[in-house]
């Protein structure tokens, strides 16, 4: 991985953290916000452009404004402090389980576009998407035509999700139009 998605990775892990301390709630819904873009950008890096669209239109999108408008129809308790108190016990834990990921799960990371990586394990289903997939839908790009083609149903589902969840705030929110 790169710089950059290092120091994505830890603007994300900073974002979790400070949603999860701080005690006003209208910052923990900026934040969280924030680490929900955040992820949405790494996805990019990751070279997965539909999970990254999701993440973006239903975490950084729909939730946060869905939270915000809450925050707005409610009252706001005023607070002397801006951070709850860590849990010691909590905190080791926590910590202990992200340093073994890092150790131990990054480490075994391929890096984008590494010919060692498991895909191409078996080579010979990797390349006959490869060939077939132009000719099967007429698409040039093989991870579009896949998504479209072969997994159309599964990203069909995930359509219906999406739309979904934007007639569920239009009804929470009392505005739909339907004219």
């Amino acid at each position: 991985m790169s710089l950059v998605a290092y120091t994505l990775v830890a603007f994300i892990l900073v974002t979790a953290v400070a949603t999860a301390l701080f005690r006003d709630v209208l910052s923990a819904i900026v934040v969280f916000g924030a680490y929900s873009l955040g992820m949405a950008i790494l996805y990019t890096l990751l070279l997965a452009p539909d999970v990254a669209m999701t993440e973006a239109a239903i975490g950084a999108g729909v939730t946060t404004i869905l939270l915000l408008l809450t925050i707005a129809r409610t009252t706001r308790p005023s607070t002397e402090r801006l951070f709850e108190p860590i849990n010691v016990p909590a905190l080791f834990v926590v910590t202990a389980f992200v340093i073994v990921l890092v150790t131990q799960l990054l480490p075994e990371m391929y890096a984008v576009g590494d010919p060692n990586a498991p895909v191409w394990s078996n080579p010979e289903v990797t390349q006959a998407y490869l060939e077939q997939t132009y000719r099967d839908t007429g698409v040039q790009n093989a991870v579009t035509a896949v998504l479209a083609a072969y997994r159309g149903f599964d990203t069909f589902g995930e359509a219906v999700v999406v739309f979904a969840a934007g007639i569920a705030t239009l009804l929470v929110l009392k505005r739909e139009v339907f004219a």
